[in-house]
């Protein structure tokens, strides 16, 4: 056996359990002389948060996903203000756009300057100004993860930024933020959680961190995911989900996605719709062609073996086999309400130019066997719903 090689990075420091969230002053205290804080729609909500901060701040608020433009207006109101410290509390939308000012601010530039695909993709050479990711949902793992992801509806695309650089100085991750998400986004960043255990665990690039962490995340998402969707006060349930996120941001940041989110980013710069719903109305169709591809042209791959271990994680049956993992699934994104792709506000006129740009997605190099065209196409009218 070739012995493992590989590289692992993540935040400088995470900060995790029920309760800590009022640790925040003292953990920026000394950082900065301003901040610019990045909430969602109601900042209210973390009034007793705020009020406690050791410096002044502006606050910038986000509603929905963010965009090129939102990047831009909010590195300007930091530079006008004289922000040397981000503070983000929210959830994946809040954390991404919140990431990439930390990252422009301490590069200067435009964002189309470091934008993949759709910008120049230069790199990123200076490390962000101080940046503190605070999770208020259980989802993205953008806590731990060294990209920002940004919409361009001119381009009808999402495209990362990336670098080392990005990765935040202190995740604060506190399960009882979470008490006060509404069914519907626990349910579409629970199953973006669970994705994002998922595709690491299958892909290529797996190490054997990247395997631990996202073994553990499955298991934590299946026993708790339908728990948290049902009972939002679950405290438990909810710290599980909390893990299986930050789980999944460790795993794809030092591993790779795979084909639910080379669909996923194509998908959500054309659609307004939640990414993880997007992910969710994909995964099980997915795994489902995956598992056939694999065993019609490589049925010796590991992968498979992965799949079949996943399948006995996330149902907490030691005889599950692959097809028990997708029916679970299956039940879950149902149980779940996740409505397909048609309802999210894709069209069939969309599908061609869909497969057409997600064939090159990066996001499709973790996939763990290249995907035709027919079985794209597939994928998608199964997701249609």
């Amino acid at each position: 056996m070739t012995a493992p090689s590989f590289d692992f990075a993540t935040a400088h420091r995470v900060v995790f359990g029920p309760g800590r969230a009022t640790e925040l002053p003292s953990l920026i205290d000394g950082w900065g002389s301003r901040a610019l804080v990045f909430t969602g729609t109601r900042p209210e909500r973390h009034a007793q948060l705020l009020g406690a901060l050791p410096v002044p701040f502006e606050v910038v608020t986000v509603g929905g996903e963010p965009t090129v433009e939102m990047a831009r207006d909010a590195v300007r109101t930091g530079r006008t203000s004289g922000a040397d410290v981000v503070i983000a509390i929210g959830g994946g939308s809040v954390l991404d756009l919140g990431k990439a000012v930390a990252a422009l601010l301490g590069n200067g530039g435009d964002p189309l300057d470091f934008l993949e695909v759709i910008g120049r993709g230069l790199p990123i050479t200076a490390p962000s100004v101080p940046y503190i990711a605070v999770p208020t949902t259980a989802g993205t793992g953008s806590e731990v993860s060294a990209n920002a992801v940004l919409a361009s509806p001119e381009h009808r695309r999402k495209a990362s930024l990336r670098s080392p650089f990005m990765l935040p100085r202190v995740a604060l991750v506190d399960p009882l933020l979470t008490l006060g998400c509404p069914p519907a986004v626990t349910a579409s960043s629970g199953l973006d959680a669970l994705t994002q255990c998922l595709e690491p665990f299958v892909c290529p690039q797996a190490t054997p961190l990247t395997d631990g962490f996202a073994a553990e995340g499955l298991r934590r998402a299946g026993q708790s995911l339908r728990t948290a969707f049902r009972d939002g006060s679950d405290v438990p349930a909810r710290t599980d989900m909390a893990l299986a996120s930050l789980l999944g941001g460790l795993s794809l940041a030092n591993a790779k996605l795979g084909a639910v989110h080379g669909f996923a980013g194509v998908i959500g710069g054309m659609v307004d719709a939640a990414h993880g719903a997007i992910c969710a109305a994909l995964l099980a169709p997915v795994v489902e062609v995956n598992v056939r591809a694999l065993g019609e042209r490589d049925a010796g791959s590991h992968a498979l073996v992965r799949y079949a271990q996943a399948a006995r994680l996330i149902t907490g049956r030691s005889e599950a086999t692959i097809g028990d993992g997708v029916e679970w699934l299956r039940e879950t994104v149902r149980a779940l309400g996740i409505p397909g792709l048609a309802t999210l506000g894709v069209r069939p006129e969309d599908l061609e130019d869909i497969v057409e740009n997600a064939r090159t997605a990066s996001s499709m190099r973790g996939n763990p066997i290249t995907l035709t065209d027919a079985e794209l196409r597939e994928v998608l009218a199964t997701s249609f719903g």
